[in-house]
């Protein structure tokens, strides 16, 4: 399995929000945000698509897979 970067956390602050909040806006619970910031869960396309639109920033800049 290639290696799995994520770059959530620096582009949810920039957005000036918590992970309840990003939660909350694409519907997971707040463990999965934390678990994607440490690179520790893969997301649905979906979730990513979500996750992407929140934050305004391309997918291929949040999620970094080698």
């Amino acid at each position: 399995m290639p290696d799995f970067e994520c770059r959530l956390k620096t582009f949810r602050q920039m957005k000036n929000m918590t992970q309840e909040q990003l939660a909350t806006q694409v519907g997971v619970r707040r463990e999965t945000i934390m678990r994607l910031e440490k690179a520790q869960y893969n997301p649905s396309l979906k979730l990513a698509v979500d996750i992407s639109r929140a934050v305004e920033a391309p997918i291929e800049e949040i999620f970094i897979f080698d």
